[in-house]
């Protein structure tokens, strides 16, 4: 590992530490990127306000909705911190001579049908405890019924349990910590009673980083994929083109990386790689880790994979205290393949998070909610097959 990674890391780690500290001493919350707000929002009453923009495909209708408003109720509902009632494992994975622990929550109401899987990569310095508690996802699986799959970066393979997204060895199938992922994820598929249609990937980070290349390079694996604050695949391949991309957006590294670079060995695994895979990124327009065009990125190499892109929806809204725009990439059929949200006045951290967790903020849309709803509204097949 590279001294001078090494030293960005820290300096990163520092700056968010920094920023919880005097979120813990402030005596009013954060305030947004338009107005200061006197007290926290009531989750269970907030509301999703939103302004559709002109549609980018058809100019001379959008201009007769342009003022229109769409009012909708908030999907968020407050977790109350109880404990989750499910099972917990804490387990270990080889493959390929790599070896890394991770956790597998299995929800309280196992149900007789097949449930869906969600793959959640954890961010740099986080463990699957952390991301679990700032993302409530375990509590959301008890509640509407889906496993949880918490990898876990080892101190050994990044000394800031960062996923090795930067580095080329783990940005193909077939190698590195993808391929374990991957493989860790058929042998659940083998053992518990989960859905084949409906297996997903996530991350925050280094973890949305690293989520983005495993769908990519297991498109037959995962029917969708979430990046949340993260970058997109072939964005860097080395440390100096990492820290040049994080901190002044992709196109500082000018790369980027054909689908046969993931390492398929055959032209059909090759042409798979190119079909659509439905992605959801959330990003904060103050994110000061990661620069927030590395989203926008993301959902333009889904957006490149469109034969024949559809409309693209635009809104503006706000949801937990803060503005947002919300863009919806439709295919031909016009189902929406790309959501990119762009949460104005958020940094580096989980939207609409939970105080329990590190790198979350407990202000903006509930990224974990809208996640999901994104997901199941996505099974194997649709826009990725």
């Amino acid at each position: 590992m590279s001294k001078r990674f090494e030293q960005l890391m820290k300096a990163i780690l520092q700056r968010l530490r920094r920023r919880k500290s005097a979120r813990e001493n402030r005596q009013v919350p954060v305030e947004t990127a338009s107005s200061a707000r006197s007290e926290r929002p009531n989750p269970a009453s907030s509301r999703i306000v939103m302004t559709p923009l002109p549609d980018k495909s058809a100019p001379t209708a959008a201009a007769s909705t342009a003022g229109a408003v769409a009012t909708i109720h908030s999907p968020f509902r407050p977790i109350d911190h109880q404990p989750s009632a499910g099972e917990f494992r804490d387990e270990s994975h080889t493959h390929l001579g790599l070896t890394r622990r991770y956790k597998l929550y299995i929800p309280s109401a196992r149900r007789d049908q097949a449930l869906p899987l969600l793959v959640m990569l954890h961010g740099c310095t986080q463990d699957p405890d952390d991301f679990a508690a700032g993302t409530a996802m375990n509590e959301l699986a008890d509640e509407q019924g889906f496993y949880v799959l918490y990898p876990r970066q080892s101190l050994e393979a990044n000394p800031s349990r960062c996923w090795n997204w930067f580095n080329h060895h783990h940005q193909q199938r077939g190698r590195g910590e993808p391929a374990l992922i991957a493989d860790l994820t058929l042998a659940l598929l083998a053992q518990n009673n989960i859905d084949r249609q409906r297996i997903y990937v996530a991350g925050l980070s280094a973890g949305g980083a690293m989520a983005a290349i495993i769908a990519a390079a297991y498109p037959e694996s995962y029917a969708a994929v979430g990046v949340h604050s993260g970058i997109a695949r072939g964005s860097a391949i080395n440390v100096l083109e990492a820290i040049e991309v994080m901190k002044r957006g992709p196109a500082a590294s000018g790369f980027r990386l054909a689908a046969n670079g993931v390492g398929f060995t055959s032209a059909a695994a090759s042409a798979r790689a190119r079909l659509t895979m439905p992605t959801i990124v959330f990003h904060g327009d103050a994110d000061e880790t990661v620069h927030p065009s590395n989203g926008a990125r993301v959902i333009e190499a889904v957006v490149d994979t469109i034969d024949v892109p559809g409309k693209v929806a635009v809104a503006t809204g706000e949801s937990g205290g803060r503005r947002f725009t919300r863009t919806m990439h439709h295919d031909p059929q016009q189902n929406v393949v790309a959501e990119h949200w762009l949460v104005h006045g958020a940094g580096h951290a989980w939207s609409g998070g939970q105080d329990a967790g590190s790198h979350a903020d407990p202000a903006g849309p509930d990224a974990s909610r809208e996640m999901l709803r994104f997901f199941f509204a996505h099974p194997m097949g649709e826009g990725n097959s």
